[in-house]
């Protein structure tokens, strides 16, 4: 690397935001199922405190021998509802509190993992584990939760999507003095990977090896200055532009991963080269598409606007790491990006443009907040539209959605940190319940058969 590429790279991150925004150690817990849950539960504690000893002291000394900031380091596990089901226990919570504890020892920010995958139908355990989600989100720190309910070749299950919102509601109940803050730690997917080392949602597959390194870098603040720089260029000189951009930012997590990989000795899995924004001013995805010509973000063009931006940091990303997976795109949460709540503030941004947005951007409706009484109904309503896009395109949605318990339209309400705080937005008065009440399984679409 020459001089101007050293001050190239000290720019970015002391100037335009750049970040490691988590490394995250999956660990598999398959080795830990036992019929009596007191033992399964020590297998995982031990396994866990064992495994993720040194992560932490890892990421600090490569953040610090590199100047590299890693925001996060965290852990993500097996789905509890397939190790917890091999024992006789009724209720997960137990387990939810293991997790707590062991990820408190190894002092990492957040465990993912307490986790079902009921695309296609539920498991004895699958059950037990989701109606353990509202108390065990409440009653933990850093404990977070993920169903997928939909995938391409599944469909949708609907009594999945119908009991998630009624589990988000008791969820947002039991966490009402904190505005339902316990929504916060929970997703629900359509078509979720295995690899993902971005919270709420990370679990680690059944298909990874039993532990690996899995990287998510961070760059909203370094594209958007980048596109600053050509205020007249055509589409061609701005994608290409943003290609580069994003090499130059997979290759920065390619190095850290490679680096905790060797140190850990553990397997080096995947960067995902998703654009994560924060509340920070200058770290905003809906900045970059504001500077490709948008009065602002929700207005017409926005959706073509993000199309290019999503396909330009895959393309650059792919070309700079040899494994780019996890879920690699542009995120848009509202509640963490400064943009994104001063347009929902000022009435150019509603959930109807969100949604389109989310059939081109990585994940979905992403930390978005309703008023308190919203039924049910209407938030697996909007789960069910949201894995219907995911579905249909063969791509990964989900929906982080906080019924925020005493708020209404107009309101914020304040999650700090990396949360940043959420504008609570108008969802349709029209009920969907009849809809959701018919239960069954949307089918997979035709296009899904490719055998």
């Amino acid at each position: 690397m020459d001089k101007s590429q050293i001050i190239e790279t000290l720019q970015m991150i002391e100037e335009e935001k750049l970040d490691i925004r988590t490394i995250t150690l999956g660990i598999s817990l398959l080795d830990c199922a036992d019929e009596n849950g007191v033992r399964a539960r020590q297998k995982i504690y031990e396994k866990i405190s064992r495994v993720a000893e040194k992560l932490v002291a890892t990421g600090d000394a490569i953040e610090n021998e590199f100047g590299i900031p890693i925001v996060n380091k965290r852990v993500s596990v097996t789905p509890i509802s397939l190790v917890a089901g091999a024992s006789r226990d009724n209720d997960y919570f137990a387990f939810a509190q293991t997790l707590d504890r062991a990820a408190k020892t190894v002092g990492v920010d957040f465990i993912g993992g307490f986790s079902a995958l009921v695309q296609k139908g539920y498991s004895r355990g699958d059950a037990i584990l989701i109606d353990s989600i509202p108390q065990a989100l409440a009653e933990t720190d850093i404990v977070c939760a993920s169903v997928n309910i939909a995938s391409t070749r599944a469909g949708i299950n609907m009594d999945a999507v119908r009991h998630m919102g009624q589990i988000i509601k008791a969820t947002a109940n039991k966490t009402a003095d904190r505005h339902g803050f316990g929504c916060a730690k929970l997703v629900v997917f359509a078509n979720a990977v295995e690899d993902n080392p971005f919270m709420a949602g990370a679990f680690h597959g059944v298909g990874e090896a039993d532990c690996v390194i899995n990287v998510g870098v961070s760059g909203p603040g370094v594209v958007q200055r980048a596109i600053e720089k050509l205020p007249d260029a055509s589409f061609d000189v701005i994608a290409e532009t943003i290609k580069k951009t994003a090499f130059k930012i997979t290759r920065m997590g390619q190095l850290v991963g490679k680096e905790a990989s060797e140190r850990l000795g553990v397997p080096f899995g995947i960067v995902d080269l998703s654009l994560a924004p924060t509340p920070a001013v200058g770290d905003s995805v809906a900045h970059i598409l504001e500077r490709l010509g948008l009065d602002n973000v929700g207005t017409h063009g926005t959706t073509a606007a993000l199309a290019l931006l999503n396909d330009a940091v895959k393309k650059g990303g792919i070309m700079a790491c040899n494994h780019v997976g996890g879920l690699s795109g542009a995120f848009i949460p509202v509640s963490e990006d400064a943009e994104m709540i001063a347009a929902v503030n000022a009435g150019k941004l509603n959930l109807a443009k969100l949604e389109a947005m989310t059939a081109i951007c990585s994940v979905g409706l992403d930390m978005i907040a309703v008023p308190g009484d919203t039924s049910a109904e209407t938030i697996a309503a909007i789960i069910a539209d949201e894995a219907a896009i995911g579905v249909i395109n063969g791509k990964t949605t989900a929906v982080r959605i906080i019924p925020a318990s005493g708020m209404k339209i107009g309101d914020t309400v304040e999650f700090g940190g990396l949360l940043g705080s959420a504008p609570i937005m108008a969802v349709e008065t029209g009920s969907s319940s009849r809809f959701i009440a018919r239960g069954g399984r949307i089918p997979a679409p035709i296009h899904s058969f490719r055998n």
